[in-house]
């Protein structure tokens, strides 16, 4: 039961460590741009991010129960899992680089449950057919694919939207230009936290819920009293309270801000006027509510730093600082296989010792 409460305490730890680790990516633009100063900004994404958090759980139930065989999780797995994932997030954090907080999630969870269920790797769902829907699931449909296509979307889409604006507004004048998109970036950033919270915040909503199924099934709370009995839960689903509760931690999360992360995206990478923000956010939020919608855990980072990349290259190539992008990719790639193996082996060390 301990271990079960340290497990949902570490998950709401995440959940408000990635309230300032990713929303810092949905604020990013706006702050560089100075549509926003940094409060306003934070004010608007906690708001949006708390919206966003509440609407739909197809991300949640991907997570709770389509990437591993829940039969070989247990509280302790999920504690690993999620302590594999904080390191992480707090080291790239410190390192100001924006790594995704949902790879770094689902990589803890895939690692320990492998731990768990003694290298079957057979644990991990790949690629299984959903006989109801007909679609495929599983880590390589849900995860590893949209890992590289989503980044591909957001250049490939941040060039397009950028270009068609110059298309369109080029004979305005710059001050004309920069006085509408800061008032349009205002709507594009709700929009991007709005995003970031259907999205973001139910990666926790699933595995609190899986916390508290795995502890059901285990026999943890068959003699809970009256006052704890919201706690058992015979089947996997996302209750209220924990949508929530996530909700409001992500938002708290947010008031605490990103500053290395901001730096990273908004001045390091491509320098942006209002008009780049709006096209860069607006590009974003849509393909990760597209993902929401199909219940893809997609990583915000990626997709608002790619969007910000095709936006930038409109500009010219060299507008770009690929050497900030290297690094960022580098943490991108990593991020899996680096908490699968934090995961894996914090699981086997509490096997060992019992």
């Amino acid at each position: 039961m301990t271990l079960i409460l340290l497990a949902l305490l570490i998950a709401v730890a995440f959940e408000f460590i990635n309230g300032f680790h990713d929303t810092a990516n949905a604020i990013a633009t706006s702050v560089s741009t100075k549509v926003l100063t940094p409060r306003q900004a934070i004010v608007l994404a906690a708001f949006s991010n708390l919206l966003g958090a509440m609407a739909g759980v197809s991300v949640a139930t991907t997570i709770g129960k389509g990437l591993v065989d829940t039969a070989f999780v247990t509280p302790q797995t999920l504690f690993c899992a999620l302590i594999g994932a904080v390191l992480w997030n707090l080291l790239t954090w410190w390192l100001g680089l924006p790594s995704s907080s949902s790879h770094a999630l689902i990589g803890g969870l895939c690692g320990a449950t492998l731990a768990s269920a003694r290298n079957q790797w057979s644990v991990i769902h790949w690629a299984v057919r959903n006989p109801a829907s007909g679609r495929l699931e599983g880590l390589w449909p849900k995860v590893v694919a949209p890992m590289f296509t989503s980044p591909v979307m957001g250049v490939f889409l941040g060039f397009l939207v950028m270009l068609a604006l110059f298309l369109l507004l080029y004979r305005l004048r710059p001050s004309t230009i920069n006085r509408v998109f800061g008032k349009l970036q205002i709507a594009s950033a709700a929009f991007m936290g709005f995003s970031h919270g259907t999205n973001d915040a139910q990666k926790t909503m699933g595995i609190m819920a899986l916390i508290l199924f795995s502890g059901t099934q285990g026999g943890a709370f068959d003699h809970l009293p009256a006052a704890l009995a919201f706690l058992h839960t015979p089947e996997f689903k996302i209750a209220f309270w924990i949508k929530l509760l996530c909700a409001l931690t992500m938002a708290a999360g947010t008031t605490m801000g990103g500053w290395r992360i901001i730096r990273t995206l908004g001045h390091k990478m491509v320098r942006l006027q209002p008009i780049h923000g709006f096209a860069a956010e607006a590009t974003a939020a849509t393909i990760i509510q597209i993902g929401s919608h199909w219940g893809i855990p997609l990583s915000t980072t990626h997709v608002i730093s790619a969007s910000i990349m095709g936006v930038g290259a409109t500009k010219r190539l060299s507008a770009v600082k690929w050497g900030i992008v290297g690094r960022m990719v580098w943490a991108w790639v990593l991020t899996i296989p680096v908490t699968a193996m934090l995961g894996y082996g914090l699981e086997r060390l509490m096997l060992l010792f019992g």
